[in-house]
């Protein structure tokens, strides 16, 4: 979203209403974008939020935006999550009478890890279903997030769909190993995200224990002592679930080969990634995942699993493994894979390179112009209509 508006500001007038954490400030610019940040109480991380903080942003978020329409009027809301942002933007746009459109992004319809998820709720359900009915563009950023529109919500209009871009990463040719604590000789494996219930982090460290162990042939003798042993993890991000992926990984025995790097900035992402050999995640469900995106501009092989709209655009072999959901099995299969053929990681290095030329913020951004002034345009004749009437 930070992309997304930093590219919108080139050309627009750009204002992002959002919650106020940690120790960021109350407003601020990024990129031409102004940003501003309105208190909620007890979000304790920025990594995550919850549900208190996410009650207070209706309040509070509908009063702030009041006030900034009264400083200066706005030609249309672009509201980003159906929860907990989308009441906010409904009632922005009635009270202000300008174009509401909507962009949902996976897990505010669908979360299979929580038992919150807003579907498996029938008041939260029906309050989503409205605002879907209710915007006057609903946009979803993959096939599966649109199908979850239709299929867990009943809401049968049209939905646009504009894949996510991310912004071109800068090229890094410095960043070593030993940066990390790695050897120059291994075989390095990174995931970024949250570490929350939904990534599942815990089964990638039980992968790196599976790469340990020795690989069994048809009469059940090892075919190899320690085909991977040499491998480690590279874990960007922070949540909940960091204490239990350290516990694993010290119950497995490889404590030592996991690097925790927490919440890190973008440069030490960038850095990370490029001296990576593959990107792998267990995440139970994906709305987008522009991670991938982020990996693959690096050139990173990936391997996941095959639930979540990072479908659209990852398929074995042409961007490493898409693996079963769970099926840790034939997840550490394909990670074995890829250690033991670096002409094959060439080869996806070198596809997955050309295809990620596709998915940038411009062109992302130069989609959204194009739904809002549609927005602006239908709105507009309904107004004339309705006067006429």
């Amino acid at each position: 979203m930070a992309a997304i508006a930093r590219e919108l500001a080139r050309r627009h007038d750009v204002t992002v209403l959002t919650s106020k954490a940690g120790g960021l400030e109350s407003e601020s610019s990024d990129g031409g974008a102004r940003i501003v940040r309105v208190p909620v109480f007890f979000r304790t991380q920025l990594a995550v939020a919850n549900m208190p903080s996410m009650a207070a942003y209706l309040p509070m978020g509908a009063w702030r935006g009041l006030q900034l329409a009264r400083q200066r009027p706005f030609d249309l809301l672009n509201t980003h999550f159906v929860v907990p942002s989308g009441p906010v933007g409904s009632f922005l746009s009635q009270r202000l009478g300008i174009a509401n459109v909507l962009s949902v992004h996976g897990g505010d319809l669908y979360d299979p890890s929580k038992s919150s998820s807003p579907h498996r709720h029938p008041l939260l359900r029906r309050a989503v279903s409205a605002l879907l009915r209710r915007a006057d563009t609903v946009v979803a950023q993959s096939r599966d997030t649109a199908a979850n529109v239709r299929n867990l919500y009943g809401v049968t209009r049209p939905v646009e769909l504009v894949p996510l871009g991310i912004e071109r990463p800068p090229a890094v040719h410095d960043a070593r190993r030993s940066e990390f604590g790695l050897p120059e000789n291994a075989f390095v494996l990174i995931t970024v995200g949250r570490l929350v219930p939904r990534k599942a982090g815990t089964q990638l460290a039980r992968v790196l224990g599976h790469l340990g162990e020795p690989v069994l042939g048809l009469l059940g003798k090892a075919t190899s002592s320690t085909p991977c042993a040499n491998a480690y993890l590279l874990v960007v991000g922070d949540g909940p679930d960091l204490p239990e992926m350290r516990r694993v990984a010290a119950e497995l025995g490889i404590a030592s080969r996991v690097r925790f790097l927490g919440q890190a900035t973008d440069a030490v992402k960038q850095r990370a990634l490029s001296v990576s050999d593959a990107f792998v995640s267990t995440s139970q469900h994906e709305g987008f995942g522009l991670v991938f995106l982020e990996a693959m501009a690096y050139g990173l092989p990936i391997v996941c699993y095959d639930r979540g709209g990072q479908i659209d655009f990852l398929s074995t072999p042409a961007t490493g493994h898409v693996v079963a959901l769970n099926d840790i099995e034939a997840f550490t299969a394909a990670v074995r894979e890829l250690y033991r053929n670096p002409s094959l990681r060439q080869t996806i290095r070198d596809g997955n390179l050309a295809r990620v030329e596709q998915f940038f913020v411009d062109r992302c951004a130069l989609r959204y112009e194009a739904l809002f002034e549609s927005a602006l345009r239908a709105r507009a004749k309904r107004c004339v209509a309705l006067r006429a009437s």
